[in-house]
């Protein structure tokens, strides 16, 4: 036998023991008379080996997507269906023992309190009730932690968003001071270079001038000699 045969014999042999203890413990349930503690062993007992059923069913699952023949793929997929519907029958079988379960210890429960004398009868009903209150205000209780926590969550939150708006704050007003002190730097630059071509513009009119009082000067000078 090769090893992927191996495999698929010891998934078989899960998905078959696993299928007993289940189908073991549906009539453990169904012969259940209580107490409720006693039902709720067995129901997570059963949900345990339900998914462990699940489980070795989907292994099978997958080997036989990798299967490269055919024909075993076939064979393998037939057979999954196979125990899928038994899967599916045990459920239903688990469900429907819980229920009849339930009846027959809430059953119980209220003929042994109607065989009960007053007296006792009261002291149940008055432990009932504290039971009752004992579980509401647990439930309570939490629901308190649970809103506590949330609004913990939603203070925290709010003062990280204070921290992130006081921060870009100080990033703006830096900026904007930044800013600031380049538009200063821009209008004195803007003064200088309006101050420089003033004297630019002066410097080439007494050019000009200089250079007419030269030409002046020359016509004289010639004008006196020639003539």
């Amino acid at each position: 036998m090769d090893t992927k045969h191996h495999e698929i014999e010891l998934i078989r042999q899960d998905i078959i023991k696993n299928h007993l203890q289940v189908t073991a413990l549906i009539q453990d349930i169904q012969q259940c008379t209580g107490p409720l503690e006693l039902l709720n062993e067995l129901n997570a007992e059963g949900r345990g080996k339900i998914a462990a059923l699940k489980l070795s069913i989907d292994k099978l699952a997958s080997v036989a997507e990798r299967e490269p023949s055919e024909k075993m793929k076939a064979e393998l997929l037939t057979e999954i269906d196979t125990y899928e519907q038994q899967l599916h029958t045990s459920l239903a079988a688990f469900r429907k023992a819980n229920v009849v379960s339930v009846c027959v210890i809430d059953k119980l429960a209220k003929e042994e309190l109607l065989s009960m004398p007053e007296e006792q009868q009261a002291a149940m009903r008055r432990r009932h009730d504290k039971r009752s209150l004992a579980n509401t205000s647990s439930q309570l209780s939490d629901k308190l932690l649970s809103i506590s926590r949330h609004l913990a969550e939603t203070t925290q939150r709010s003062a990280d968003t204070l921290d992130t708006l006081a921060t870009s704050s100080d990033k703006v007003t830096g900026t904007k001071d930044e800013m600031e002190h380049q538009q200063q730097v821009i209008v004195q630059s803007g003064k200088l270079l309006g101050k420089y071509g003033r004297r630019e513009v002066t410097d080439k009119a007494l050019v000009a001038l200089a250079f007419v009082f030269f030409l002046a000067c020359v016509f004289y000078v010639l004008q006196k000699r020639l003539f």
